[in-house]
């Protein structure tokens, strides 16, 4: 893959907003309608939709549901907006569980959420799709793992997931979908937090389907450093693996005044990758607050909060393009 002078799409999680979109419910589906539109008028050109956990296994629904947001994106306009989708995997359905039914279950599922993407549209399935998220394993006595003792219980898990992603990923390819495995950074979820433990993952995955998302945050907190990253960015692109790229702060707030190391992070990528870049904004809403740990304000919904002295989600959003805008710029006039 090579570099193209055009710079990439800018995408928006809604993770500024809601972590479910509630596609099924008509008043929701005009609340994510409303804020599309006023979004797109700052430059986003697509948005990351947060799919939301299933426990009935009613993913006939749930397809349906989306498939539905998407007529009523494009009746209103809209046709021209491009969806990724972040899907993360549960404790029930785990594709690295000990049990082989418990990983069929999670294949089934997963590829439910292949489908999901497909019916909106999307081509992009990102997300912690190998160990469930924030769920760290205990001992038969309920303490904690840690250290070489996590990392040899992960090897394990990681060795059963590699058939269910390569299973997963031959089943994404025949919907045009492509999946990026998100690391995670340690203190939020056991693994895998590095972009070295994934490539490793990927050793044992033969579809090129399946690939990794490479997310700003993460990388400044776990990564092995610039010099390091440069040859994993250019050997993941030669392995055709580089689906997706986030742009998230380290306390995945304000992006426009964090500390994000943007020449470094975004030049090797740039070198190789000509896909969509999204910007990824954790609001302080109920479904982040303990888990995130936020202690920010929170960012005012448009439509749903009183309007405050503090800046709205929408100015965040403005001011979150223009600077990766402007350093996307800045890159692409120093790669000619």
């Amino acid at each position: 893959m090579s570099y193209s002078s055009s710079l990439p799409n800018i995408y928006l999680s809604f993770f500024l907003f809601t972590t479910n979109l509630n596609p099924s419910d008509l008043k929701s589906q005009q609340t994510v309608l409303r804020h599309i539109k006023e979004l797109h008028k700052f430059g986003y050109t697509g948005f990351e939709f947060p799919i939301a956990s299933s426990t009935d296994k009613n993913y006939e629904k749930d397809i349906q549901d989306y498939a539905n947001l998407r007529c009523a994106l494009d009746s209103e306009g809209l046709e021209h907006i491009k969806i990724a989708t972040n899907v993360g995997t549960t404790r029930t359905f785990d594709p690295s569980s000990p049990y082989l039914e418990q990983r069929q279950a999670a294949l089934e599922y997963l590829k439910s959420r292949v489908d999901i993407t497909a019916a909106l549209r999307g081509e992009i399935l990102m997300g912690p799709i190998i160990i469930p998220y924030g769920v760290f394993p205990v001992t038969d006595f309920n303490d904690l793992i840690w250290s070489d003792q996590l990392q040899e219980h992960l090897a394990v898990r990681y060795h059963d997931a590699q058939s269910i992603l390569n299973e997963l990923g031959q089943y994404a390819e025949g919907r045009n979908v492509k999946l990026a495995i998100e690391p995670i950074s340690h203190w939020e979820t056991p693994g895998p937090n590095k972009l070295s433990q994934l490539i490793q993952f990927l050793d044992g995955v033969a579809s090129k389907q399946v690939g990794v998302v490479i997310d700003s945050a993460h990388e400044i907190l776990d990564g092995d450093g610039p010099e390091i990253f440069n040859k994993q960015v250019l050997h993941l692109a030669e392995e055709e693996r580089l689906h997706y790229v986030q742009i998230s702060p380290p306390d995945r707030g304000v992006v426009h005044t964090s500390w994000l190391p943007w020449q470094s992070f975004l030049k090797p990528i740039l070198q190789v990758y000509n896909g969509p870049i999204a910007i990824e904004i954790f609001n302080a809403i109920p479904a982040f607050v303990n888990s995130l740990r936020l202690t920010r304000r929170k960012f005012w919904i448009p439509g749903e909060d009183a309007e405050n002295e503090c800046p709205s989600a929408y100015d965040i959003a403005r001011e979150a393009i223009n600077a990766t805008q402007r350093e996307l710029d800045q890159i692409s006039k120093f790669l000619g």
